[in-house]
């Protein structure tokens, strides 16, 4: 199955752009998201700062595709919203950083997660399994270690009121590192097999 494309043009201020998406690779249109995201490229309004409006509505639902919201190749849209100051995009810059370090570090969390599974339906002999826990307990430590370092380099992170794309990125990064603390705390108490 070919790939299918749309193009729309979209005005913001006194521009027009526009902007070509593909569907998914699972066969679905391109949605609202993946017409913000382009958006944002082109225009470098955040799509927390977007408002999408198609035919006098405003298009809310991010995960809802383009067709379904009667958006078809040719279709004029207008984007309302306004650009971070360079100032507030050094700061989500840095945010993004840090959020691929927490990439890395969940990801390192589930290896152990699927290493322990592995463990526990006995795909090791029982003489190596000590050891082998051992080592996946010392993993676990260093990962939540890293948790932690990173907790405290988004604390030490001064963010203005009015920033409030920088505000909400550091709450979600927050809340992700506390998930994967907490699934640290989980990986702990399995060791116990």
């Amino acid at each position: 199955m070919s790939a299918q494309t749309i193009t729309v043009t979209v005005a913001y201020g006194s521009t027009k752009h526009s902007i070509t998406l593909t569907s998914q690779e699972d066969g679905t249109g391109p949605t609202v998201k993946d017409l913000s995201d382009a958006l944002n490229e082109a225009t470098g309004v955040p799509p927390a700062s977007q408002k999408l409006i198609f035919k006098g509505k405003s298009l809310k639902d991010m995960e809802a595709s383009l067709s379904s919201c009667g958006v078809k190749e040719g279709c004029k849209l207008m984007m309302i919203g306004k650009r971070n100051s360079p100032e507030e995009e050094a700061e989500l810059k840095k945010l993004k950083e840090i959020e691929k370090s927490v990439e890395q570090t969940a990801k390192k969390l589930e290896t152990v997660d699927g290493e322990l599974t592995g463990l526990k339906n006995g795909f090791l002999a029982k003489d190596l399994q000590a050891e082998a826990l051992s080592k996946l307990d010392h993993r676990v430590k260093i990962a939540a270690e890293q948790f932690m370092k990173i907790l405290e380099q988004i604390d030490a992170m001064a963010i203005p009121e009015n920033f409030i794309d920088c505000r909400t990125k550091k709450k979600s990064l927050v809340k992700t590192v506390q998930v994967s603390l907490y699934a640290f705390f989980f990986l702990k108490g399995t060791f116990m097999f």
